[in-house]
Formats: structure tokens, C-alpha cells, sequence
């Protein structure tokens, strides 16, 4: 029997790696401002609005796109809570409580930046969000160096983050309501749910219905990228008890043909068109704005004490433990990395507002506390060392 020793391609290496798509979108953010401040950057701004089928391009990335990928979230979020890492408390105490102190203190520290400016507060949320891609992306970057055990709690972290940003995206950010199309959605809803109930497997009678379904959201007034999620808890994902999950369901299936698509194309493609700011005529004075001050300390000062403050109450009363092998200072050093808020803060602060130039103190705020974050938590990591099996899992002097 011959044995094909050949190794695989090095395009094949950097598809496979946890940090292609992290990188992918570190290039085009990159990309997206250096365009955006350069002779190409009318022509980028004018793309973004060519008008296509009733809506602008850039529109159809953001109700679009983002749809598929909130339905590529929503899949994850059903198959870890029904038969992942966040199905027995066990598992998902560090990372959930860790969530919420992320979740809680940013948006302190932006409503205590922004108490006096009724318009601008309505932007608490934007950074309590954790971008996955990018941190993973960083942290993977680092490779042997971060125990595996950490990568699964930033990336249950990050899931669990993602539950939070839906919930708040559909309860604090929804415009008029329209209620006859709204109704519309919940019949479409209702049969998914039938369909699910019956034990239907094929995809092709959920899609059909999710398409209905999001024209429908998006025509009531409810942001269109829940219909994503709503979808995504109807596939059926046909799980044994005491085993492991259907790796044939239908969610699975659809779970890993969307994965691809999400990394390379649709994370992206919505940085490369959100992350575009034009620094002409922008005053240096914008970074001390309370919008852009208030996304940038939330992230970089509000996700590493919420994060890590959470997470070391967790563990010194005993309710949850410190990932294997991982030192103090390796977790403190993801907690950094909780920082990097990049898409989803982006699409939160498009939906908090509409002004142009609220918009840029968001992306700016964005950028500098995410890149601060990333740098931070990255050169931590590079030189804190693993825990020794033999030693507690608390500091010296606290038991």
C-alpha cells in the first residue's frame, strides 16, 4: 500500500491554521484604511453606496452578510450550549461569568465617559464585544506558548459574548416597529420551528424559510441579523445523550459549510468596508472625545478588569477553576486580548448611530483600543510561562 508522504501545501497550512482568518481580517482593516486615506478613498466611499435591488452595497454587507454570519454564531452557540464546552455548568462557569464582568465594566466605563451627553450614551454597548476572529487570530499567532485550555476559554468567552451582543442589538437597538411584517416573521419563525418538530433534516426547506424570514425582519424594523440567529436555533442538531453530538446533522453540515465563508469572505469583507476612516479634516482632538474615549477605555481598560476581575473572583471562591496549565498571567494576558472589539464593536456603533461623525469617533475609538489591546495582551503572552502542574492554581498568599 503506498503511503502519500507529501506534504501539504503551504496555501493549505495558512487555510487550516486558527489564525487565517484573524489575519484575513487584520489585511483588510488595514487595507480598508490606507484606501480610505488615499487618492482611491472617493472612489472606495462612493462604492460603498451604489444602490443595488433597493438597498446600498454597503447595507447589503451589513443586513446581508452579517445575517449569514449571525446565523454561523447562532449555530455555534446552539451545538456548544446543547453539547459543547458550554453544556455542563463545569465548563461554562469561568467563561460565562468572565463574559458578563466583559460585558458589565465596559459599559460602565463608556456610560461614566459619555453621563452628560444624553445622545452619545445611547453607544454603552459598543465595547462590551469581543471580535473571536481577531483574538483567536492573535493568540494563535503565539502558538505553543498559550496552553490549548485558554484558547477554548477565549473561545467560549467569545460565543458566550456573542449571546450577549444579539440579546442587546435586539433589545436596545431596535428602530420602529413594524408590526404587520414582525408578524409576518413569527408565522415564518413558528414553521421553522415545525419543521424542526418533525424531524425534518434537509437544509433546502430552512433556508428557503430563512430567507423569507429575514426580508421580513428586516422590513419590520427589528435589525435584520436576528433573523441569522432565529434560523440558526431551528436547525436540528440530533444529539445522543453521554455522546458525542451528530457530526452528520443538519446543523453540523450547515455549521461547517458556512465556516469558510464567514473567516475568509464575510468578516472581511465587513472590515475592509467599515473599517475605512479618513483622517483628513479630522482633528487631533477627536481621540479626546467622549464617544472615541469611551469605546477605547471600555475596551482596553473595561474588558481586562471585567474579564479578569470576574475571573478571579470565579476561582477564589471556589465556583470555577483555572484553565489547565495556564499561569495568572496567562490569563490576565487573554483578558487583554478581550480588548480587540473590532467587528462586532464596529456594528454595534453603526446601529447606536446614524451621524457620520459619531460614526468616525466609534471606528477611531475602536481601532486604538483594539490595537492597544492586541499589542498588550500579545506581549504578555509572548513572556509568561505556563503554570507547573505541582503548583496551586492561586497566587502566593491567597488560598
Amino acid at each position: 500500500m503506498r503511503v502519500d508522504a507529501r506534504k501539504p501545501s503551504v496555501l493549505r497550512e495558512f487555510l487550516e491554521s486558527g489564525a487565517a482568518g484573524g489575519l484575513l481580517l487584520m489585511a483588510a482593516a488595514i487595507l480598508a484604511l490606507f484606501i480610505a486615506n488615499s487618492p482611491l478613498a472617493e472612489g472606495y466611499f462612493a462604492a460603498l453606496h451604489v444602490p443595488i435591488a433597493g438597498l446600498d452595497l454597503l447595507h447589503w454587507i451589513n443586513d446581508g452578510l452579517m445575517a449569514i454570519f449571525f446565523l454561523f454564531v447562532g449555530l455555534e452557540i446552539k451545538r456548544e450550549f446543547l453539547d459543547g464546552q458550554l453544556s455542563t455548568w463545569a465548563n461554562r462557569a469561568l467563561p460565562c461569568i468572565a463574559a458578563a464582568g466583559g460585558v458589565i465594566v465596559p459599559g460602565l466605563i463608556y456610560a461614566a465617559l459619555n453621563a452628560a451627553s444624553p445622545a452619545t450614551l445611547r453607544g454603552w454597548a459598543i465595547p462590551t464585544a469581543t471580535d473571536i476572529a481577531f483574538a483567536l487570530g492573535v493568540l494563535s499567532l503565539l502558538g505553543s506558548r498559550v496552553p490549548t485550555s485558554l484558547k477554548v476559554f477565549l473561545a467560549t468567552l467569545a460565543i458566550v459574548d456573542d449571546l450577549v451582543a444579539v440579546l442587546v442589538i435586539a433589545v436596545f437597538y431596535t428602530s420602529e416597529i413594524n408590526l404587520a411584517a414582525l408578524m409576518g416573521a413569527a408565522i415564518v419563525a413558528l414553521s421553522l420551528v415545525s419543521l424542526n418538530r418533525l424531524k425534518i433534516t434537509r437544509l433546502a426547506p430552512y433556508l428557503t424559510l430563512g430567507v423569507a424570514l429575514w426580508a421580513l425582519v428586516l422590513l419590520s424594523g427589528v435589525h435584520a441579523t436576528i433573523a441569522g440567529v432565529v434560523l440558526a436555533l431551528t436547525i436540528p442538531l440530533h444529539a445522543s445523550k453521554g455522546a458525542p453530538d451528530d457530526a452528520h446533522s443538519p446543523l453540523h453540515r450547515l455549521e461547517h459549510a458556512l465556516s469558510p465563508w464567514a473567516a475568509f469572505v464575510i468578516v472581511p469583507v465587513f472590515g475592509f468596508a467599515n473599517a475605512g476612516v479618513s483622517f483628513a479634516g479630522m482633528a487631533p482632538s477627536v481621540i479626546a472625545e467622549p464617544v472615541t474615549l469611551g469605546v477605547a477605555a471600555g475596551l482596553f481598560i473595561g474588558k481586562q478588569v471585567g474579564v479578569f476581575g470576574a475571573s478571579w473572583l470565579a476561582i477564589r471562591f471556589g465556583v470555577a477553576r483555572l484553565p489547565v496549565a495556564a499561569s495568572w498571567a496567562q490569563l490576565y494576558g487573554v483578558s487583554l486580548l478581550c480588548g480587540i472589539g473590532f467587528t462586532m464593536s464596529l456594528f454595534i456603533g453603526l446601529l447606536a448611530f446614524a451621524d457620520p461623525a459619531l460614526q468616525n469617533e466609534v471606528k477611531v475609538g475602536v481601532l486604538v483600543g483594539s490595537l492597544v489591546s492586541a499589542l498588550a495582551g500579545a506581549a504578555l503572552l509572548s513572556v509568561a510561562k505556563r503554570r507547573s502542574p505541582a503548583l496551586p492554581p492561586f497566587p502566593p498568599g491567597v488560598s
